[in-house]
Order: structure tokens, then C-alpha cells, then sequence
């Protein structure tokens, strides 16, 4: 009786991507409108977040069963029915959500052509690379970078001296850029792949977002920017290296049989990426958004108009961070 609904939700993962274009498309519409008819800019919105709460319908499975991410499987179970309670809630006349809906168009405009654009991915994602072997490099030098693609090939000899006996997949690997790091702890191959989601774009994005969405001088708006850009790329590079090197050498192989079992694995080699990368650096990330918004709104207060939205609609309670953080707003 799951199978079905779970074979459905992989089909449908199929369609994000289109899924994700016609997001932009109907947003994009709702801002521009806005600008003119503010009553039918918000309705236009609201179609807006029926569509994205089928975009995140359409992740579940990939996060879910596919990642076993905690935080992002939580992230698009709560965002389904939270986009439809946006989009109700905008019909129903609480227009302060137009500011949401507008840091959402921002965010959409800058992830979607930078993730979805193969000339402007390449080099993103090799940049990436690039930078997170040179920390590593420092580290030590037991491992390879190559571009091995779609899987490891048999007979291809390992850091350490070993040689791969058989053809070995690399499940995320999308593309045959030179962007994956192999270990060979106990002579067992170990690959860590730097995708888009390496990047840091997705969490760029929300900041792009929110200081978009809102009022404030251009200057402080690209100190804001940029200053959020820069450390968000920084902590991602800590973030990778961490991850490559902690799963590389086997350095978090503790709880075997509790870490497999919660995230549903048998290869043991991989208990170190789970704690590493499910768990702490994903728990840290969240902590890093948070800090980051901080800074963010020294340069650009009326960006906690969004937080405080954001807020309502988790806890139906109104906030006023404005004047219980002291800060004056533009609007």
C-alpha cells in the first residue's frame, strides 16, 4: 500500500525541475503586478505558493528516501501544507505576506539560473572544488580528485596503493566535472562529490531574498549582501572539508549500528558521513542562518518585517522584533 505512494513520489521528482521554472514564472508575475494592482498582484501570489507547495511535494522522496536528510526531509514535509496556509491566508486578506511572497520571487530569480544553467553551474561548482582541495590538501594528501564519471572504474588504483576490483557507481554524480574527492580508508573506496548543493546557493539564495524583498538604502543593502554572501561561502568551504575529510578517514565511526539503522544503511563506511553531514554540519548550518540574519540586520532592519511573518505563520502569534530588538525600520 506504500510502495505506490512512494513510486509516485519518485515520478514526480522527475517534474521538479519544470516544477521549479513555472514557480519563478507565476512569482515573478505576482511581483511585477503587485507594482500596479496590488489585490491582484496578491492573488497571483497566492497561485504562486499552491505551485511551490507542489514543488516541495515533489522533493519529498528525493530527501526523504533518496538523501535521508533530516532537516531537509522536515524542511519539505512542513513546507507543503505551510505554502498552502500562505496562500490561504493571502486570499483572505493578510497582505503583510506580500513581503514574503517578494523575498520569495528574489530568492527564485537567483538560485534557479545559477543551479539550472550548465555554463554557469560548471564553474561554480569546479570553484568549489577548487577551494575546498586546497584546504584539504593541507590536511594531508591521502586522496585523489578526479573526474570519474558515472562510476569509479574497475582497476583504478586507490590512495594507498589498493586497486578498485570492480566498477563502483557514484550516486551523485550528475555531470563528469572534475568535483569528487576518493579515500581509501582500509583500502575501501570513499568518494565525497561537491554538487550544487555544495555551493552554499541555496542558503545565499534566502538572503538574496530577504534583503530584496525589502526597503533600505542600496548601500547597505549590497554590505548586507555581500557581507552574507562572503560568509555563507567561507563557512561552506569549513562545511565541505569537514565533511571530505571526517568520511575520508573514518574520523566519526562511532554508533554503527544506531547511525545505520536510523538512516536506514548497511555500508559502514558511510556512518562517518552521516554524523558529519546529516547531522552536525546540516544542525549547524541552521545555527550559522540564524547568526547570519543577525548580521544581516544591522545593515538592513526591515528584513526582520519577513522574520516576523515567517514567525506568524509557525506560531499564529503577531511579533514586533522591531521594537524588542530596538531596531527602526523604513516602512
Amino acid at each position: 500500500m506504500v510502495e505506490p505512494i512512494i513510486d509516485a513520489l519518485a515520478a514526480l521528482h522527475g517534474y521538479a525541475g519544470s516544477i521549479a521554472w513555472l514557480v519563478l514564472g507565476v512569482f515573478l508575475a505576482g511581483t511585477l503586478l503587485e507594482r500596479y494592482d496590488e489585490e491582484l498582484g496578491a492573488r497571483v501570489y497566492a497561485a504562486g505558493w499552491v505551485v511551490l507547495s507542489g514543488y516541495w511535494l515533489a522533493y519529498v522522496h528525493y530527501f526523504v528516501f533518496a538523501q535521508k536528510s533530516i532537516t531537509e526531509s522536515a524542511g519539505v514535509i512542513i513546507g507543503i501544507p505551510l505554502s498552502l496556509y500562505v496562500a490561504y491566508l493571502i486570499v483572505d486578506g493578510r497582505h503583510r505576506l506580500l513581503v514574503v511572497s517578494r523575498a520569495v520571487t528574489f530568492a527564485w530569480v537567483f538560485f534557479l539560473p545559477l543551479s539550472a544553467l550548465a555554463f554557469v553551474r560548471r564553474p561554480l561548482i569546479e570553484l568549489t572544488t577548487a577551494h575546498t582541495d586546497f584546504v584539504l590538501s593541507l590536511l594531508g594528501n591521502n586522496y585523489q580528485l578526479g573526474d570519474w564519471y558515472p562510476a569509479l572504474p574497475a582497476g583504478l588504483e586507490l590512495p594507498g596503493g589498493s586497486t578498485l576490483g570492480t566498477e563502483s557507481t557514484l550516486p551523485d554524480k550528475n555531470f563528469p566535472y572534475r568535483n569528487t574527492f576518493l579515500y581509501a580508508p582500509d583500502g575501501h573506496a570513499v568518494t565525497y562529490t561537491i554538487r550544487m548543493a555544495c555551493t552554499g546557493i541555496g542558503s545565499m539564495s534566502i538572503f538574496v531574498g530577504l534583503i530584496g524583498a525589502v526597503r533600505g538604502t542600496l548601500r547597505k543593502k549590497a554590505t548586507a549582501l555581500a557581507a552574507s554572501i562572503g560568509v555563507i561561502y567561507v563557512l561552506n568551504i569549513v562545511r565541505n572539508v569537514f565533511i571530505a575529510y571526517t568520511m575520508g578517514n573514518q574520523r566519526l565511526h562511532i554508533f554503527p549500528d544506531v547511525i545505520l539503522s536510523l538512516f536506514s544503511a548497511t555500508d559502514p563506511y558511510l556512518v562517518s558521513y552521516f554524523i558529519g553531514d546529516r547531522i552536525i554540519a546540516q544542525f549547524g548550518s541552521v545555527i550559522a542562518l540564524l547568526a547570519i540574519t543577525w548580521l544581516v540586520v544591522r545593515w538592513v532592519p526591515d528584513v526582520l518585517r519577513v522574520v516576523e511573518e515567517g514567525m506568524y505563520l509557525l506560531t499564529r502569534r503577531e511579533y514586533d522584533l522591531k521594537g524588542a530588538l530596538g531596531v527602526e525600520t523604513t516602512e
